[in-house]
């Protein structure tokens, strides 16, 4: 355990940095699900389609193409940022066609009746959705939503990889290849560390379920 005991500070850089990863990733998910989402259920044609269209490629693209297009692909077309910008990007684009999914399903579960009542109060598509619908459609969601939210948080291991630098993964890269460590226990200190983001986010989600299910 001397791999674990003698580098806590890089391992505890790298759980920041990871950290830091995941808590990007959640909130760009979010964001750009919830307008994919929106999208998804518009009155506008071209809307439907483009969202449509986005989440079935991004969901039966794997990630780490999406990662490689973003972290190689990019800079060929001109696009150039640092990889943790990129793959950040990457993570955010590959996550929200899930949250998209999820956040549609409690959409579809608000009963029509409700959406015909906004509309007889006046009320806009954007301020109904937002008013009325969205609020009784994330009660429903919140256990599919948990689980993508924890799947993209494990999936910010995958954004390790591709050179952000000073990360769990970055760590054991450093302390197995270029320190000699052994591997079982670097392996052991990222393991915690990534258990150290999952296990509080489910805790949290499943508190969060509770409570919704108890205000239904």
């Amino acid at each position: 355990m001397d791999a674990i005991t003698d580098n806590l500070g890089l391992f505890g850089s790298g759980f920041l940095r990871s950290l830091g990863i995941a808590l990007w990733g959640l909130a760009g998910s979010l964001t750009l699900g919830l307008v994919l989402a929106a999208m998804r259920v518009s009155p506008v044609p071209p809307l439907r389609t483009f969202a449509g269209n986005y989440v079935t490629v991004l969901r039966n693209t794997p990630l780490t193409i999406v990662l490689f297009f973003m972290a190689f692909g990019l800079p060929e077309l001109g696009v150039n940022s640092s990889y943790y910008v990129l793959a950040v990007s990457g993570l955010v684009l590959y996550s929200a066609a899930f949250v998209c999914e999820a956040v549609r399903s409690g959409i579809n579960a608000v009963p029509a009746g409700q959406a015909e009542a906004a509309r007889s109060l006046g009320l806009t598509f954007r301020q109904g959705l937002t008013l009325v619908i969205l609020p009784q459609a994330l009660r429903s969601v919140v256990p599919p939503l948990g689980a993508v939210l924890i799947s993209m948080f494990k999936n910010s291991a995958v954004v390790g990889a591709f050179g952000v630098g000073r990360d769990l993964f970055s760590v054991s890269a450093t302390l197995t290849s270029a320190q000699g460590y052994p591997n079982l226990p670097v392996l052991l200190g990222v393991t915690v560390g990534y258990l150290a983001i999952t296990l509080p986010s489910g805790l949290f989600l499943h508190a969060v379920e509770r409570k919704v299910a108890i205000v239904r």
